[in-house]
């Protein structure tokens, strides 16, 4: 006797192979219909993020970590299981529920975080065995418009930590410097290391391409796990490596170019990204 939980071969009995290719495309259009009424559910929240990456009230990065997640399903569209895993599954109903409960008063992006969440159960529900969810749901969460959020918070802490490196590192060159909160001392003439400078959007660029090298290249979850946390030191060490240079040349009595300061600003995210990309794809088809 057929379990009811397992789809039977009785449909297939008789049927010619388009019929039979025609009955699975169906079956597996199922998952991509689940995925998309999910998307639907939680349609204000997505409303909410689009309207924050493009009024200005964030950068849009969050647009990248959407179009990767795009090429992946595109990707792993015809390989999605046809049976979900009911946990996960039981997961993502339980986020939906409180990311539509928190469209009554509580903050929009404690929503749109639980809307994240919501999505990444959904996704390990029914991704296959051998693709690993982590990094997919890494991406959802950079979908999220965090950058002014994490530049009113932790901007600060980031720009006076990132002067005092940047200080300790120009005396070890015989440039006189001194951190006075989040400015500079340099030469006798003060340097502000402002927002830009913080590194946030280093640092968001960093988990990006962790998490996007980690999702097309298929590496393990346990993998990703290990490695994921390096790509935090190495934003810090990018920021101030590219604070120090810059605070350097710009103290010189003929300073920098507007265009020469911006070419060193993205060989530092340049090679941070690097970095972290030979970091994730090392060990890519370790076992899951």
């Amino acid at each position: 006797m057929d379990h009811p939980l397992r789809p039977s071969a009785a449909p297939f009995e008789g049927a010619t192979a388009a019929d039979r290719q025609s009955r699975i495309r169906g079956v597996r259009l199922a998952p991509l219909g689940w995925l998309a009424l999910q998307a639907a559910a939680l349609w204000p929240h997505g409303r909410w993020m689009w309207q924050r990456a493009t009024d200005g009230s964030d950068d849009p990065l969050g647009l990248a970590a959407l179009a990767v997640l795009a090429l992946l399903a595109v990707r792993v569209a015809p390989r999605l299981r046809v049976l979900p895993r009911l946990p996960w599954l039981g997961a993502s109903a339980l986020f939906t529920l409180a990311a539509t409960a928190a469209l009554w008063g509580a903050p929009p992006l404690l929503g749109a975080l639980l809307a994240a969440l919501a999505l990444a159960a959904a996704l390990a529900a029914w991704l296959p065995d051998d693709v690993a969810w982590l990094p997919p749901a890494g991406l959802l969460l950079l979908t999220l418009p965090l950058i002014s959020s994490l530049q009113f918070y932790a901007g600060y802490p980031l720009r006076a930590l990132t002067a005092e490196a940047s200080a300790w590192l120009l005396n070890l060159v015989d440039i006189a410097a001194e951190r006075s909160g989040a400015s500079m001392l340099v030469r006798g003439h003060l340097v502000i290391v402002d927002a830009p400078c913080s590194g946030v959007q280093l640092a968001w660029m960093a988990y990006f391409a962790a998490c996007a090298t980690a999702a097309l290249s298929g590496l393990a979850n346990g993998t990703f796990l290990r490695r994921l946390p390096w790509a935090g030191p190495l934003a810090l060490l990018g920021n101030i490596v590219r604070n120090t240079t810059l605070v350097g040349l710009e103290s010189r009595a003929q300073g920098l170019s507007p265009l020469a300061h911006e070419a060193i600003g993205l060989l530092a995210l340049a090679t941070v990204c690097v970095l972290v990309i030979a970091l994730m794809r090392g060990g890519r088809h370790a076992a899951r």
